[in-house]
């Protein structure tokens, strides 16, 4: 048990920088949608209209995807970097590649993903995390020197 004790800070360190990389991405995934994500999972649980709740499973979907797809890409970034600077480096590409791709996918689309989520197509929310999760994965395959 005490050989692990130094790679403890190394531990520490990469968590510390790469659960506020997570928590970033979550809100620059929340910035850039024009609904409230937030309150609509809020009420969504306790809401006497169907449409709501469903409102709520499709944006707890597409939220959730775009979680486990940056997670897919940190934890990527974390085996391989080589510095925190690095993992940061990475951190924030697949941040970025994230939100675009997503974008593509609302380009692609003949019909308005950023309309359907909140009125509770829970299939599009499905289909979005899916999408987010798939690019995290290709993403964190690319990330390698």
């Amino acid at each position: 048990m005490v050989a692990y004790w130094p790679s403890m800070g190394n531990f520490l360190i990469y968590l510390g920088v790469s659960l506020p990389l997570l928590a970033v991405g979550m809100i620059v995934f929340r910035a850039t949608t024009p609904y409230n994500e937030y309150s609509l999972l809020k009420v969504g649980g306790y809401a006497p209209e169907p449409s709501i709740s469903a409102a709520a499973q499709a944006v707890a979907y597409d939220l959730g995807g775009k979680l486990l797809g940056m997670a897919v890409v940190l934890a990527s970034a974390i085996y391989h970097a080589v510095s925190v600077w690095d993992l940061l480096t990475w951190g924030v590409i697949g941040m970025v590649f994230q939100v675009l791709v997503f974008y593509l996918f609302v380009l692609m689309m003949p019909f308005k993903v950023l309309e359907e989520i909140p009125r509770g197509n829970t299939a599009i929310g499905i289909l979005s995390s899916r999408i987010s999760l798939a690019t995290g994965l290709l993403m964190a395959a690319l990330i390698s020197y």
